[in-house]
């Protein structure tokens, strides 16, 4: 809708600016939700930005525009308000058409399959492999599955993947520490040499969380003692990364989370992907030796500093493989690559944007997306660690004691930017002040009512005509209806689903309002059609936006 309207005011403007001596070159025009107190649905700035280019008032160029403006289809009224704003009211029988259009439409909605050559490759989570996930994993997997379910509505390609970091000394540690578990439940299962090994690691290095427990028995149970197994820390290494992305993919599952794809730093170095950066940075000069380490010249790319590709043993750094992988991605031929990081990882944003640049890709089809933390509050205080492991909360106790469906729907409640409170004692609530329950319970309220429809043999379809004189909350609603596509590409440009949330919470209230205010069944006889095609309306997007949100919609309640 917005985009019609933005079309409408652009075609004036133009024949305005065309006439003009010498003709006016037009800035971005944008279009607008004005505040509640003021008569239109859309307003636009443009005579005031435009004023001074033509040396004439605000004021006197929006009256010239408005008679460039073609009052019909989505326009019904255009008007001049303050210094020069231009009031924009969208017609009656445009939005009786699209609520006809919704209604064809369906789940597909809001798609535009021109989109779908444009091929997207998010990658998201890729926690370390060294434990299970817990509650800020959580916000990026439901920020991430969110982000491809809208892409993917809208009508692009894409592929959801996770980066497995299964290379380094972090396997390491995670081997010694499964090792050293096995030995606390069956101090006789290790040979000497593997308990020397293990204990040769430092304790500060080991991993101390409960889940290791499990990890150790579910290893015991594989591989019984007196098995034929493999020896030392590369068998425990191997598998101990097995048990926990078992354990990794179990959560996500749960959580209505799954990747297309998941790609083990190894393969970076089976591919020989690693050394073919090196080589291409030299060539390019993009490389130093210093102090027997091999360092990226990044600051000529707008880094704040060199960054250390390979150290002075000849290993590689992570970053090193950060490089690597983005190459790869880039040769798969995507359109555009969304990352999707913790902001612990804020000061990786410049490095990797240098190493794209430094090897010829285009970094403006990379887009990384970095989430703020979350806090747990229960009875009003934060809460500080899990119960279980005395070092983090795992994102299954939270699933586990609110929800699938509140956990996700809370997790996009606010903008990645914007640090998230997760009030654990609201999200289990039964009532409207629970934001999932009020946004389910109207799907719910509408899907009794179509079963009441069915017991008393109405019959409800798209034959239906737009009253001359609508109600407000009617009105109201078949403008947020029509709006839908607008918070789609919004949550598109920003790359927060939280636009979508904020909508579900907005329609289910008109919902409410029109419902106390607008009899359907019990109204008069040639509104019903209508209200019932809008009470339909309602039922599909709440249904469809959830879904976008990896959310269920309930029949009953």
């Amino acid at each position: 809708m917005k985009n019609s309207v933005r079309q409408k005011v652009a075609e004036a403007a133009v024949l305005w600016a065309t006439r003009e001596i010498p003709p006016v070159d037009l800035p971005e025009i944008a279009v607008e939700t004005p505040p509640a107190s003021v008569v239109g649905d859309f307003a636009s700035t443009l005579p005031l930005a435009v004023a001074r280019l033509v040396r004439r008032s605000p004021r006197q160029v929006a009256q010239e525009m408005v008679g460039f403006f073609t009052v019909s289809g989505v326009l019904e009224k255009v008007e001049i308000a303050g210094p020069g704003f231009l009031n924009m009211t969208v017609g009656s029988e445009w939005l009786g058409q699209e609520l006809r259009r919704l209604l064809d439409q369906r789940e597909g909605y809001a798609r535009r399959p021109s989109l779908k050559d444009q091929r997207v490759l998010l990658e998201f989570v890729s926690a370390n492999p060294n434990g299970p996930l817990h509650v800020g994993h959580g916000r990026g997997a439901a920020l991430g599955d969110s982000l491809a379910r809208i892409f993917r509505h809208l009508g692009y390609d894409v592929t959801t993947e996770y980066y497995i970091n299964n290379i380094g000394n972090q396997m390491e540690n995670l081997a010694a520490s499964v090792m050293g578990r096995v030995e606390e439940l069956d101090p006789t299962y290790l040979d000497d040499e593997e308990r020397v090994s293990w204990r040769a690691k430092p304790p500060a290095d080991l991993y101390r969380g409960a889940y290791l427990l499990d990890v150790a028995r579910d290893l015991l149970v594989l591989f019984p003692a007196g098995a034929e197994r493999g020896r030392g820390l590369g068998f425990f290494r191997e598998q101990g990364l097995s048990l926990v992305l078992k354990m990794i993919r179990h959560d996500l599952e749960v959580f209505g989370v799954s990747h297309d794809g998941w790609f083990p730093e190894s393969a970076l170095y089976q591919e020989g992907r690693m050394e073919k950066v090196f080589d291409t940075l030299r060539e390019r000069g993009d490389l130093k030796e210093e102090e027997g380490a091999l360092w990226f010249l990044s600051t000529r790319y707008g880094d704040d500093k060199d960054r250390v590709l390979k150290r002075a043993d000849e290993r590689p750094t992570y970053f090193a493989s950060d490089i690597a992988y983005h190459d790869q991605k880039f040769s798969r031929g995507f359109s555009q690559l969304i990352d999707i990081w913790g902001t612990d990882h804020h000061g990786y944003v410049a490095r990797v944007k240098a190493s794209v640049q430094a090897l010829g890709h285009d970094p403006n089809r990379l887009t990384i997306l970095l989430y703020q933390l979350v806090t747990l509050v229960r009875g009003g205080k934060p809460v500080a660690m899990s119960t279980r492991t005395g070092e983090f909360v795992p994102l299954t106790e939270v699933v586990d004691e609110v929800g699938k469906d509140a956990s996700r729907f809370f997790f996009a409640l606010r903008s990645p930017n914007s640090h998230l409170e997760f009030d654990l004692d609201l999200a289990k609530k039964q009532a409207s002040e629970n934001p999932v329950f009020y946004v389910k319970y109207v799907h719910a309220r509408c899907c009794s009512l179509f079963r009441e429809t069915a017991k008393r043999g109405v019959v409800v379809g798209n034959s239906f005509k737009i009253p001359q004189t609508l109600h407000g909350a009617e009105r109201t609603l078949l403008i947020r209806l029509a709006s839908f596509p607008d918070v789609l590409d919004q949550c598109r440009r920003d790359l927060s689903p939280h636009h979508l949330t904020e909508y579900l919470l907005k329609l289910a209230g008109d919902f409410h309002r029109f419902y106390e205010n607008c009899p359907i069944l019990s109204g008069p006889d040639d509104l019903r059609p209508f209200r019932l095609a809008l009470t339909d309306g309602v039922r599909t997007l709440i249904r469809n936006g959830l879904s976008l949100l990896g959310v269920d919609a309930p029949d009953e309640m």
